[in-house]
């Protein structure tokens, strides 16, 4: 008989239902990005930045940044508690992951809304 070890109610199901949320905001993101690049066609650096500077494609684009870095810190984190069994390790590479993470999305933002 397998013993189970149980860690709380519902293990997982937040992680799960992130992944698919985010997968959502993702989806929703990416024709409306592509609509709206194609409306300011051809694009040149004063259209791209005309589109930019709207608040409800900044605000789209950085709901669009936070639902990929929680999308990719849940799948990278299953992944490496699931492949990397050394504890010490895998909490090394998690904070790494954490690190890139934080710091690939913080550059985002800050390219979003430069002046």
């Amino acid at each position: 008989m397998v013993k189970r070890i149980v860690t709380g109610a519902h293990y997982g199901f937040r992680d799960w239902l992130m992944q698919r949320i985010t997968a959502v905001v993702m989806a929703v993101y990416a024709p409306v990005f592509l609509i709206a690049l194609y409306a300011n066609s051809p694009v040149t650096y004063e259209s791209w930045k005309s589109l930019f500077a709207q608040t409800w494609m900044q605000l789209a684009t950085f709901l669009f940044l936070v639902s990929l870095c929680l999308h990719a810190w849940v799948g990278v984190r299953d992944i490496l508690m699931d492949y990397i069994k050394p504890v010490g390790i895998r909490l090394a590479m998690e904070v790494l992951v954490i690190i890139a993470l934080v710091g690939c999305g913080g550059w985002a933002v800050e390219t979003l809304w430069r002046t």
